[in-house]
């Protein structure tokens, strides 16, 4: 199994989904956390597998100094697009992670890794490169798509030979990640070196709720849940993807 990187059957795939209420409540838990966690300064900040650039450009629009690096060239140019349309200015680089630890000579203060892992062939491979791109003191803010969640979502559906079989992964060619990550596991590969400080579920309830339910509530409405419900402690862990705000040991 290799990297997955998009191509442009993604490119257009990812803009749906930013445009409706799935792209809009990982935008506002994440945005919400890292406006909790972070310092009232200006930031240098990488945005690894930056994809479309959302989450940079919001940064970008508090003061940050941005770069983003990414694989796909039309997942840059819409990035780059982006930011041209809003009058913002950032650093753009195409080029997969394992290239970065050598074209970039300074670490930074907060690191992006969001939806990366879950596209690896091994993902652990990728946390000492984040280590060494983090400065010391500084924030790896780590979002990925939750084992868990796709389990349960299999589950409520009755896939019970998916289960029997621990066939979970997407196929190569589809948008379903091809490793989802067993938080677990993922925690105990970050004990000896980082330290989770806050931890978030993304789409704790929205994913689960049936298609006339969900097309009935009003999306302001289901934000404020999802925001006022990320950190339940029966709830976060049930969230499509999982944010964690890591600080180095």
């Amino acid at each position: 199994m290799n990297d997955r990187h998009f191509d442009e059957l993604a490119t257009r795939f990812a803009e749906k989904i930013y445009g409706g209420a799935k792209g809009a409540i990982r935008l506002g838990v994440l945005q919400a956390d890292l406006s909790q966690a972070l310092p009232q300064r200006p930031l240098r900040v990488l945005d690894i597998g930056a994809g479309l650039g959302h989450m940079a450009l919001w940064l970008a629009e508090q003061g940050h100094d941005v770069t983003l690096a990414e694989p796909a060239a039309p997942m840059l140019d819409g990035a780059r697009q982006r930011f041209a349309d809003a009058g913002q200015r950032a650093t753009f680089i195409q080029a997969p992670w394992q290239a970065l630890g050598e074209q970039l000579a300074q670490p930074y203060d907060l690191v992006l890794c969001h939806a990366v892992l879950e596209w690896l062939a091994e993902p652990q491979d990728i946390l000492p490169t984040l280590l060494r791109l983090t400065v010391p003191g500084g924030w790896l803010s780590l979002a990925f798509y939750n084992r868990d969640a796709l389990v349960y979502r299999n589950l409520l559906k009755g896939h019970f030979r998916k289960l029997r079989s621990n066939e979970l992964a997407g196929e190569k060619q589809s948008l379903t990640p091809q490793r989802p990550v067993d938080p677990r596991q993922l925690r105990t590969q970050l004990e000896p070196h980082w330290q989770v400080e806050e931890e978030s579920g993304v789409r704790v309830f929205h994913d689960y709720m049936p298609r006339d339910f969900q097309a009935k509530a009003a999306l302001a409405d289901v934000l404020e849940m999802e925001l006022a419900h990320r950190r339940h402690p029966a709830f976060a862990g049930l969230g499509r993807y999982l944010h964690w705000i890591c600080r180095p040991r």
